[in-house]
């Protein structure tokens, strides 16, 4: 399988980001990749949560931290996509030099975004970048409630946009929460719960989009 870069981009603040990276790093190593997170946020909560994984931890895992940026940041992902299959980035909450950096090199640029159709318009900058450097982009349903009229509001917003949506969404769960705060994934923290479950459908629709057939990337 060739390599990958997900990189998790979203210029508006608070659309869970490091949640949405975690989630996906950790499912991808529980099938059996290595896997390299790559935190470009100086907030740095992706490296927060892997400091916490290690204290907790006992024993080999399959899932490994670098913390980058600036001029640094396009040969370590250069390096990092010849030692490991899959990689994700998490990157800082506004249109950057690192941001830019981390779309060019991504496989596919995965858009957090919050069920209304304010957080879809805060989310034109993003798409602009990865549509000017021709990657393939999707969006991901983020902290979705049970039932809401501002989920259809924001598939239409999104398609004003010309933007796809994944048909794998995140709930707004307490499972996130408590398996973030532990070092974990939900599919480590409860792998039979129903968090779990949208992880796993989130990571076989990602196999879908980023396979090696479009490494190269495109405007979808």
């Amino acid at each position: 399988m060739a390599s990958r870069i997900v990189t998790v981009a979203q210029s508006k603040g608070g659309a869970g980001k490091t949640t949405v990276a975690v989630q996906l790093a950790t499912v991808m190593q529980a099938t059996g990749l290595d896997v390299c997170v790559i935190d470009v946020d100086p907030q740095g909560s992706l490296s927060r949560w892997f400091e916490e994984r290690q204290r907790r931890r006992d024993g080999a895992d399959r899932l490994v931290l670098a913390k980058t940026g600036g001029w640094r940041l396009g040969v370590e992902l250069s390096r990092l996509v010849r030692d490991f299959p899959f990689v994700v980035v998490d990157t800082p909450p506004h249109a950057d030099t690192d941001l830019k950096a981390a779309i060019r090199a991504a496989t596919l640029v995965l858009v957090p975004c919050q069920p209304s159709p304010l957080d879809v318009w805060a989310s034109r900058p993003t798409l602009e970048i990865a549509r000017s450097e021709g990657r393939t982009i999707r969006f991901l349903m983020n902290r979705v409630p049970p039932r809401s009229r501002a989920i259809e509001e924001a598939g239409t917003a999104l398609a004003e946009l010309g933007a796809v949506p994944l048909d794998a969404q995140l709930g707004n769960r307490q499972s996130y929460v408590a398996a973030m705060a532990r070092g974990l994934g939900v599919i480590e923290h409860e792998p039979r719960g129903t968090a779990a479950q949208e992880v796993l459908a989130l990571r076989a629709e990602i196999d879908r989009v980023s396979g090696p057939e479009l490494a190269k990337g495109s405007a979808q």
